[in-house]
């Protein structure tokens, strides 16, 4: 009997620990268990830093205000050497007058393909059955693609952004109007960013869904632009 007794005593020493740590996680739980949603939604609005978001500009929680200028792209694939080297003489000339900073951005999404989908679609009513065949298996293909997201196109932004003070919303309009001039007067069509077109930039850069396979290797250089002269080997 005098054997047990010390067995006994550590097994009502656990039980009583036990029983104390269940209270004291029971008295630990937030009396609010509907504030985790509300506590990662505050997170993810620090995590990306956004305070709001009105007509043109962006406010930040850390006190500035960002404008988004989008670059459309072009295919110089058929331009000659002479249209290349005029095309890079205006832009260095046009950037060269910029003395403010700015962020250069680009990302990757997928292919909006609908409009071909929808124009094949109202092509089966009048096809005959051989054709209608056809653009069934092109819909299919195309429907894939949209679906797996493999079909990705470049796009270029800019942002450019100014301490928020008094009349920084106005400058910072000037400024972006007056840096897609510059691309414009290029013959590359640049345009501010709305209010739907920056929560969509959002959208993309941040939504896990949109993100796809790229090559990551990289090596450090400095981006010049340079021309070559006619006549020169």
């Amino acid at each position: 009997m005098e054997g047990l007794i010390f067995p006994i005593i550590m097994l009502a020493v656990t039980l009583l620990g036990g029983g104390l740590l269940l209270i004291v996680l029971k008295h630990s739980k937030p009396k609010n268990q509907g504030g985790g949603e509300s506590l990662a939604i505050q997170t993810a609005q620090e995590f990306i830093n956004v305070r709001d978001i009105q007509d043109k500009n962006l406010y930040t929680t850390d006190g500035l205000i960002l404008t988004f200028v989008r670059i459309h792209s072009i295919s110089i694939e058929l331009y000659s050497k002479a249209e290349k080297n005029s095309l890079i003489r205006q832009l260095t000339t046009e950037l060269s007058e910029i003395q403010y900073p700015f962020k250069f951005l680009a990302v990757s999404r997928p292919v909006d393909i609908s409009p071909v989908i929808t124009d094949m679609q109202s092509m089966l009513k009048e096809a005959d059955d051989r054709r209608k065949e056809l653009l069934r298996q092109e819909i299919l293909q195309m429907s894939g693609f949209a679906l797996s997201g493999e079909i990705v196109e470049r796009q270029f932004y800019v942002s450019l952004w100014e301490r928020a003070e008094e009349g920084a919303e106005k400058e910072l309009i000037k400024r972006a109007t007056l840096f897609s001039e510059k691309f414009s007067g290029c013959g590359i069509p640049c345009d501010v960013l709305g209010e739907k077109e920056i929560v969509r930039l959002l959208n993309l850069v941040h939504n896990p869904s949109y993100t796809h396979l790229e090559d990551t290797e990289f090596s450090a250089t400095i981006p010049v632009l340079e021309y070559e002269r006619q006549g020169s080997v």
